[in-house]
């Protein structure tokens, strides 16, 4: 059996009047206000000390025997869940749950050092002329070029590299392995474990004698509040900047390549890869292993399903698939029509054989 091993404090119990408070939530009649919440999990592992959320068919369903003390979930779904639990209504009970965790589990919501230093650690490299502001921590193993400069509250990982004169603001995290060169990052970054930011874009011309290659002159621009998953790769520009805006967003290895702009508030799931020149505007969703082509543009608030491979310009607001991607009622269309023939063709192959359509015996 596995050993019971918790990363985070034992939360502070919160009574379902506060939760509902904290997270605008309302309590559906009868709950029991005054009930004491210590944990949150999923509805069938929870206990009467936990809370938890449901909010598609088939969780509401699987939560119907529960026995959480307590279940954010939409009114319309009220009265399907044991007598027992207290109910809260939410317009969204995923947000609604995330605000409870965050209230249950604050120290899941901000950078620790995993040495446990509190300041610059002696076994890290700092060069004389990089300034780090009272309240950064540098952990064992990391290396922090000249010129740069480090805000109060940020957290550079173990064995992390941060090159000459990069400038990362307060309250961030560089996770472990990882290297930040050529690169302005704002406050309240996160850049997670083995994360490259900086390094050259991929730029070379072609030529009887070979590949020359393009210097890369440009930097890497983080906005405030931006996440970067675990392996992802942020090129430096050729002649202009990088730029990941505001607010964004990125899985883990995820590619982002030179002259890169991505808006605010944008969303890139894992391994998604953005050519070089790109630009994704502001509030773009990005699906899994999707493709953006260079210099092409993703318009605002436009979603690409996962798996798709983009080769020209995204109007704002649209919503596009496959490979190449296209308007999703295209795409779906065109999936109809690609299923019809394969039918009709297996349909003549049995016919020809003498077997029956959706048989096996055709061999």
């Amino acid at each position: 059996m596995a050993e019971d091993v918790s990363f985070f404090a034992k939360p502070t119990p919160v009574s379902i009047a506060d939760i509902a408070a904290l997270s605008g939530t309302t309590p559906a009649p009868g709950a029991d206000l005054g009930r004491m919440i210590s944990g949150a999990t999923t509805p069938d592992l929870a206990g009467p000390a936990d809370i938890c959320f449901a909010d598609k068919p088939r969780f509401v369903s699987a939560a119907s025997t529960t026995r959480a003390g307590a279940i954010i979930c939409r009114a319309a779904d009220a009265g399907r869940f044991p007598a027992a639990t207290a109910v809260l209504l939410a317009r969204d009970p995923q947000r609604a749950f995330a605000l409870v965790l965050a209230r249950l589990y604050p120290e899941s919501m901000k950078p620790r050092a995993i040495s446990g230093e509190t300041g610059v650690s002696r076994l890290a490299v700092v060069a004389s002329g990089a300034r780090i502001e009272a309240g950064a921590i540098v952990e064992p193993g990391a290396i922090v070029g000249d010129g740069a400069a480090i805000g109060t509250g940020t957290v550079i990982g173990p064995h992390a590299v941060i090159g000459a004169n990069v400038r990362i603001g307060r309250n961030c995290l560089v996770g472990a392995g990882s290297t930040v060169q050529f690169a302005l990052i704002g406050d309240r970054v996160l850049i997670h474990p083995g994360v490259r930011i900086g390094q050259d874009g991929f730029g070379y011309i072609g030529g009887a004698a070979g590949h020359a290659k393009v210097p890369q002159i440009g930097r890497v621009i983080i906005q405030d509040d931006v996440e970067i998953g675990a392996g992802t790769t942020i090129d430096r520009g050729a002649v202009r900047d990088t730029v990941v805006g505001q607010g964004t967003k990125i899985d883990n290895q995820v590619q982002i390549a030179h002259n890169v702009t991505i808006g605010r508030h944008c969303i890139l799931a894992g391994q998604v890869g953005v050519a070089g020149s790109a630009t994704i505007e502001d509030f773009v969703v990005i699906g899994g292993q999707s493709g953006i082509n260079g210099h092409i543009t993703v318009g605002a608030g436009a979603q690409i399903a996962g798996v798709s491979s983009v080769h020209g310009d995204v109007p704002p607001g649209a919503r596009w698939a496959g490979s190449p991607a296209r308007p999703v009622q295209q795409w779906l269309r065109a999936r109809a029509r690609e299923m019809k023939l394969g039918l009709a063709h297996h349909g003549t192959r049995s016919a020809a054989t003498g077997a029956k359509p959706g048989t096996e015996e055709a061999g």
